[in-house]
């Protein structure tokens, strides 16, 4: 059979179980998700030189790391090339692009320092969603920003969340597209703190401060994300999951976000979305694959990937919830990490967009579980490949592995030649 016989053949076995597959594809190219920047060069952005710092790092040393905003855009496209359905931009306040012989630290950047990026995205018609960066910087004081109890270091990052409120709002009306500013740090301790309230006021404090900057709540749609712990601030972070949720529940306006390499190894981010859903109208989600912990590994279309994407979509939340991928690998091809990453997290949605969600509630409100095991388990071996090469073969993309053929011939025309 040809690739049209055979999606013909899929799609008849998925209306039998009750499953319309066209609508389902038509859907899934109108879901925005917004693709990270920082896969491309190791989060290591335009503003400064060094290491990265304050709780981040990347591993790996694979050739071709894009090394100015050229660059870097230019593997995006190559990369946006293989990748089906409709997409955003995700930047990190790092990534400004200055002229030469400009520079203007974090508290003092301006919509203009993020110019080109937005030429970028209007170009491929895409919104942008936003990240102040409080790492990677010589203001972070004692692994401080935020919540440091020195008050011109927590008075200059929140000078660069206000400064960043701005950039964001500037975003949204330039491209049309609401802007998601998300605020992550990774303040904390390394051992055993002695005050842990003293912190998390501190941080609270600050991020009011920022969100006291006038935006119309409209265009920009704040986050605070949590973190449970990083390399050096293993015993304690000031944003925990309980500040995070509790944050956003007493400020309105404000979402929270969670990340699912953001928790304990036995806890899983597909069970919390419904327990937020209750509560919140909107949430955000960065999407990761955590091994262990906070690894930020590329997505993959393994068992939790797949059932968040089965918890947004059978709770009808695709307009309530805003999806953005967040890792960053260092030890293989850039482009290949995010052309996996992303068309993984596409792969979860449609198959969600193709499961009898209404059947399978109604086997379990109805207590016939015993059905409803062997209902899923019957899922799992559908001919969804054929369902998801119809999508590539519609959105123009190819379906086999020749993506990965031009990406291998990219790396070797354009990545190993940079210096």
């Amino acid at each position: 059979m040809n690739q049209a016989e055979r999606y013909e053949w899929a799609r008849e076995k998925y209306g039998a179980m009750g499953v319309d597959t066209d609508p389902a594809i038509s859907r899934l190219k109108e879901i925005p998700v917004s693709l990270h920047c920082w896969q491309g060069d190791d989060v290591t952005g335009f503003d400064h030189d060094g290491p990265l710092t304050g709780g981040i790092q990347t591993t790996g040393n694979y050739p071709g790391r894009a090394k100015n905003p050229e660059e870097l855009m230019q593997d995006m496209d190559k990369a946006m090339s293989f990748m089906p359905g409709r997409k955003k931009l995700n930047l990190h306040a790092s990534y400004a692009v200055f002229e030469d012989g400009e520079l203007a630290d974090r508290d003092r950047l301006e919509p203009k320092h993020f110019a080109k990026w937005v030429e970028f995205a209007r170009e491929r018609k895409m919104g942008i969603d936003f990240n102040p960066t409080f790492f990677s910087h010589d203001k972070v004081k004692d692994g401080l920003t935020l919540s440091s109890p020195d008050e011109e270091t927590r008075k200059f990052w929140i000078a660069h969340g206000k400064a960043c409120i701005r950039i964001s709002q500037y975003f949204a009306q330039e491209t049309g597209v609401p802007c998601v500013m998300n605020i992550w740090t990774g303040d904390g301790y390394k051992d055993i703190p002695a005050d842990r309230l003293g912190p998390r006021m501190r941080y609270r404090d600050s991020i009011e401060q920022i969100l006291s900057e006038p935006f119309d709540k409209k265009l920009v749609k704040p986050c605070v994300e949590s973190k449970v712990f990083g390399i050096g601030v293993e015993s304690y972070t000031a944003g925990s999951s309980e500040f995070a949720l509790s944050f956003a529940a007493f400020h309105e306006g404000c979402l929270p976000l969670m990340d699912n390499g953001h928790y304990h190894p036995t806890e899983f981010v597909s069970d919390k979305i419904s327990a937020l859903l209750c509560f919140y109208p909107e949430i955000a989600l960065h999407i990761t694959r955590p091994v262990r912990w906070d690894s930020d590994h590329v997505v993959l279309f393994d068992d939790e990937t797949r059932e968040m994407a089965k918890e947004i979509v059978r709770n009808d939340a695709l307009k309530r919830v805003h999806m953005a991928l967040d890792y960053f690998d260092a030890g293989i091809n850039r482009i290949s990490a995010w052309v996996v990453g992303f068309n993984s997290w596409q792969k979860a949605l449609l198959n969600a967009l193709c499961t009898p969600n209404q059947m399978l509630k109604e086997l379990q409100d109805n207590n016939e579980m015993t059905r409803l095991m062997v209902m899923q388990e019957e899922m799992k071996t559908m001919p969804f490949g054929d369902i998801w090469a119809e999508y590539l073969h519609q959105c123009g993309i190819s379906s086999d592995r020749k993506w990965f053929d031009e990406i291998m011939e990219y790396e070797k025309e354009v990545l190993l030649k940079r210096r």
